[in-house]
């Protein structure tokens, strides 16, 4: 059982009240999904902490920016996501730890989870969805068996599942290392494998937030107003206002994102799922 105390020695800057709030229901969720063990707790917390700036940010923050003008239609990466009322942008935004996106995604996870997010979107950012939706995401992408090696190779191949490349390596390492201390996770020895062979990965089970951060081909005849020169995640203003990490967001590249997953900070700001981000 994950305690408070842990959960505060993984993620030192989720302030107190919000733990406590907050455990229940990762606790609940874990449970459910099958995350169980430390190895795979370890993995999911370091993820998580780098996804949602160690669970303080679990909503995007909306400018909107130019970026965010292209979650609307008429778009490629809007038409990717479902989105294909006026406002979806905005109404289906990243939400929960790993930043669900999208209306497709929202009536997926909703569906398998038994909850209307089409018609109250807002309740993919409560805590006792936004676990879940976390959770559910890890297991359809079988990185409860690759959290079981606990090597750092498997860790990576968790990252590039969940964020599409492997952007924020580095912050999620560091992350996942404080975890597997505080829990006690030891990696196997050297040419061994700590687990059953992987459990096989449902096509397409993504949360829209990869998606941000990786420029499509527009198909023929399509529209797509975001500028070519800066694909992924905007530069943000200052660091209070990066929505992740409370860090400077790097630029992007069209091969991926750079620093934290994403969230809403007080403050206006842009951001740059995820998740497939979505930081992160």
């Amino acid at each position: 059982m994950l305690t408070l105390e842990q959960l505060r020695l993984i993620m030192p800057d989720l302030p107190l009240a919000k733990g406590t709030a907050f455990l229940p229901f990762l606790e609940a969720a874990m449970a459910e999904f099958a995350i169980g063990t430390p190895a795979r707790a370890a993995a999911f917390l370091a993820q998580i902490a780098h996804e949602s700036g160690q669970l303080r940010f679990m909503q995007e923050i909306w400018g909107p920016t130019a970026a965010q003008g292209r979650y609307e239609p008429v778009s490629t990466l809007a038409r990717n996501l479902g989105n294909t009322a006026a406002g979806d942008g905005k109404r289906f935004k990243g939400r929960g730890p790993i930043q669900l996106t999208g209306r497709n995604n929202y009536q997926r996870f909703g569906e398998l989870l038994g909850i209307d997010l089409i018609a109250n979107p807002d309740r993919a950012a409560q805590p006792e969805v936004a676990f879940r939706t976390a959770a559910l995401f890890w297991m359809k992408n079988g990185l409860n068996e690759l959290a079981d090696q606990a090597t750092g190779d498997a860790f990576q191949l968790i990252t590039r599942r969940i964020n599409g490349g492997v952007n924020g390596l580095a912050d999620r390492r560091r992350f996942y290392t404080t975890a597997c201390g505080v829990l006690g996770v030891t990696p196997p020895p050297p040419g061994t494998m700590r687990s059953a062979p992987l459990a096989p990965v449902e096509a397409n089970f993504n949360r829209g937030a990869e998606a941000m951060w990786r420029r499509p081909r527009p198909a023929a005849g399509s529209v797509d107003r975001a500028p070519r020169a800066k694909p992924g995640r905007p530069r943000v203003k200052s660091a209070a206002s990066n929505p992740a990490t409370g860090r400077r967001a790097p630029s992007t590249t069209a091969g991926g994102r750079k620093g934290g997953g994403r969230g809403a900070p007080a403050k206006k700001s842009t951001r740059a799922a995820g998740r497939g981000v979505k930081r992160p």
